[in-house]
C-alpha cells in the first residue's frame, strides 16, 4: 500500500474547516459589503451558504433573541443557533458542540475579524455564547496588534 505524505502546512490548512459541507441561512442587509466578506470566509471553509438579503435586520435579530448589545451587521442561523456579526468559523464549529448555548456573538464589527480584514491592524475581540437563559460567557479572546 502507497502512502500520500503531505507537507504539514497543507494537513493544518483544513484544521478549523467543517468536517462536511454545513448549511448555514445568512441575513444581511443588501449594502452591506462585509457581510459578504464573511460569506466569503465560510465558504472557504466548507459551509454551504443561503444568503438571504433583507431589508428589516431589527426582526431577524428579535426573531432569534439577540441581545441588542450584542449585535452586528448580518446575523446567520446554523443548527437553529444565532451566530451574530463577524464570528470565525472556528467558534461556529465550537457553538454547535455546546447544546447549553443558543448563540455566538462578535458585537461590533472588530477590524481584522473575519470578513473586516483592511490591512495590517487588528483589533481584539471577543466572541461571546449565550446560553438558554440569557447568561453570556467568553468562547474565545482574539488579541489585537
Amino acid at each position: 500500500m502507497r502512502r500520500l505524505l503531505l507537507p504539514l502546512p497543507v494537513l493544518l490548512a483544513g484544521f478549523a474547516q467543517a468536517a462536511e459541507p454545513l448549511a448555514i441561512d445568512v441575513y444581511r442587509d443588501p449594502s452591506c459589503g462585509c457581510c459578504e466578506a464573511w460569506i466569503d470566509h465560510l465558504q472557504d471553509n466548507g459551509f454551504t451558504v443561503a444568503d438571504h438579503v433583507v431589508n428589516d435586520m431589527t426582526s431577524v435579530k428579535m426573531e432569534h433573541g439577540i441581545p441588542h448589545r450584542l449585535g452586528s451587521c448580518h446575523t446567520a442561523v446554523i443548527d437553529g443557533k444565532f451566530v451574530e456579526g463577524h464570528v470565525p468559523v472556528a467558534d461556529i464549529l465550537k457553538l454547535r458542540e455546546q447544546p447549553d448555548l443558543i448563540g455566538a456573538a462578535v458585537p461590533g464589527m472588530p477590524i481584522g475579524s473575519p470578513g473586516m480584514e483592511m490591512g495590517e491592524r487588528k483589533d481584539a475581540f471577543k466572541v461571546i455564547g449565550v446560553s438558554k437563559h440569557g447568561e453570556e460567557r467568553v468562547l474565545s479572546e482574539y488579541p489585537g496588534d
